[in-house]
């Protein structure tokens, strides 16, 4: 009996697992080489997924190369490494990995699958338990979300918003680089303006998960009636929730990762990783045998890869002069921020003039 139950369950999985795979571009003439793989969601979240796969498109696109996508059943790492194999097992040389739910997985399928190459965004591959390991067919990309965080939140203070919040989901690395950015460039506009100590107040939590749900809404909405003028959603479908609190009483959204301004009419400007650029750019550095591999490529402002979509930000003083001559002190070096790796919590960083509440 146990036998059967076990081949039934193999078969029932191998079959949701097929179903993730889903053809884009010249399906009909078979294998994919290049593909995308998702561990949460799939690549129309307005967020992570979607950015790396619009790299993803663009580039087959102009090049008339197949390319697919894949969707794990959920995130994780067995689930995540047997979507892997399916993509591998379909014909994938290349596979885009958008997240740090890939760094677990990676660690074991970097090895045991030499001939392909994988490109890992916004994380490393590692064992779980700090043990890191990037192979010679594994490029990385990090990003300096301080950076685009300290953009969001120096453009919130200058357009004359004082009563900010910041709402991240899970507290990685990457989340909480944004959340000390933002801080740091709510602090460096405050100096700026020469306000006055406590002028400028940050609600800070993460409400440790990805989603969108009631308790999220929930918690942006008390925010919002207790004064918050501006919430950074960070944290995936935790920013759906900001926004549709922030639409219900009018008030103002910074979106995360990709440029959000389709998502509701309450987003002013979104903290953005060009996502898109990057896989684009890796993609072509595949194709000229150039792709570096086995480190871990640090994107940031020099490069354009942490940005303000100016283009679509709705802002009512802060413009775009504005933002070039603080991006263009950014890429100088002029701004020095700290990150995840400098201090362990948000009320490390060391602020004079704004007031930060940890909610926990």
């Amino acid at each position: 009996m146990f036998k059967k139950s076990l081949k039934l369950f193999t078969v029932v999985a191998a079959m949701s697992l097929s179903l993730m795979a889903c053809g884009s571009k010249n399906a009909s003439k078979g294998s994919a080489e290049l593909v995308l793989v998702t561990a949460m969601n799939s690549i129309d979240d307005k967020s992570f997924n979607q950015g790396s796969w619009e790299g993803l498109k663009q580039y087959g696109d102009e090049n008339d190369q197949n390319y697919k996508y894949y969707v794990s059943p959920d995130s994780s790492s067995t689930s995540v490494e047997a979507t892997l194999e399916l993509a591998i097992n379909g014909g994938a040389k290349v596979i885009i990995c958008p997240g740090y739910l890939f760094e677990v997985p990676l660690y074991n399928m970097q090895e045991k699958h030499p001939e392909v190459k994988f490109i890992l965004l916004d994380g490393t591959p590692n064992d779980g338990n700090g043990t890191e390991k990037i192979g010679n067919n594994v490029a990385c990309y990090t990003y300096a979300e301080e950076q685009a965080g300290f953009l969001a939140g120096y453009a919130a203070v200058i357009d004359g918003n004082k009563k900010l919040g910041f709402m991240g989901g899970i507290a990685t690395p990457a989340v909480s680089r944004f959340g000390y950015g933002y801080v740091q460039g709510a602090e460096y506009a405050a100096k700026e303006l020469k306000l006055s100590k406590g002028d400028v107040a940050i609600n800070y939590n993460y409400v440790g998960n990805f989603e969108a749900n009631p308790e999220n809404q929930a918690k942006a909405a008390a925010w919002y009636n207790n004064g918050t003028e501006v919430i950074f959603g960070c944290g995936g479908n935790v920013g759906n929730s900001v926004m549709s609190a922030a639409e219900a009483v009018n008030k103002k959204v910074i979106g995360v990762d990709i440029d959000q301004s389709s998502e509701s009419k309450t987003v002013i400007s979104s903290a953005m990783k060009n996502l898109t650029k990057t896989v684009y750019d890796a993609l072509n550095e595949y194709k000229e045998d150039k792709l570096e591999t086995g480190v871990a490529t640090r994107l940031d402002v020099a490069t354009n890869s942490v940005l303000l979509p100016m283009e679509t930000s709705v802002f009512e003083t802060f413009d775009k002069n504005k933002y070039n001559e603080i991006y263009s002190e950014l890429v100088a070096g002029k701004i020095s921020l700290l990150g995840n790796n400098d201090v362990k919590s948000v009320t490390e960083l060391p602020v004079e003039l704004v007031t930060v509440s940890e909610i926990k």
